[in-house]
């Protein structure tokens, strides 16, 4: 998972989105006043995932007001558009999501995460794919095995949602935090058919 520093002006975030084909993309000019998704992926160091490009984007300016962050939204080309109105995250209260969320949808989470460092008091399974050849085949693991999971809090109900970022990740603070990333299927048995609850997926955060 990795820390994101958003912006403090309008002005910042487009000077910086709108870096043209200063270094990379002949396609682009640089201080033309539109966004590209080019631009957008290089500020970002992302190229094809479109969905994460849109979260990295989300962060980056929420600490705007609703003015400030629809004036540099109104710089992006159609084709950005179109991309950020399609994965335009959720926002959400740890105890909103389990009953609101969507599953594969981009999600962004409030509240203070605690880190489960014990597998005896944790137990969860995820789908994850298995290529031979050019067959893709799915089994089922533990959570725990392939992330370091914790839970945050909702600091008004007390209620907890789980989260999950890749091992070897930077750990995160136990501090009130934005989070973001993609909601995905956790089963409480590996032979369950179908999952009843969700976890995020995260990918970026920034402190509050």
């Amino acid at each position: 998972m990795k820390k994101i520093e958003p912006f403090k002006h309008p002005n910042d975030a487009i000077s910086i989105l709108d870096n043209g084909g200063r270094f990379y993309n002949i396609l682009t000019r640089a201080d033309d006043g539109i966004i590209s998704k080019a631009e957008l992926g290089k500020v970002g160091g992302l190229f094809n995932d479109q969905q994460q490009m849109i979260l990295f984007l989300e962060l980056s300016l929420a600490q705007l007001d609703k003015t400030q962050k629809a004036e540099v939204l109104s710089k992006l080309d159609e084709n950005l558009k179109e991309t950020y109105l399609k994965y335009k995250p959720q926002e959400f209260l740890p105890s909103q999501v389990q009953s609101t969320g969507i599953k594969s949808a981009n999600t962004i989470i409030t509240g203070i995460p605690k880190l489960t460092e014990s597998k005896n008091d944790f137990n969860g399974f995820i789908m994850v794919p298995i290529m031979t050849g050019s067959v893709t085949t799915f089994t089922m693991i533990p959570i725990m095995d392939r992330y370091d999971v914790y839970e945050i809090r909702d600091q008004e109900s007390d209620i907890t949602f789980l989260i999950a970022h890749i091992k070897g990740s930077q750990k995160l603070p136990e501090n009130r935090v934005k989070i973001a990333g993609v909601l995905k299927e956790l089963k409480d048995d590996k032979n369950q058919e179908i999952a009843e609850k969700l976890f995020l997926e995260s990918v970026y955060y920034i402190d509050l």
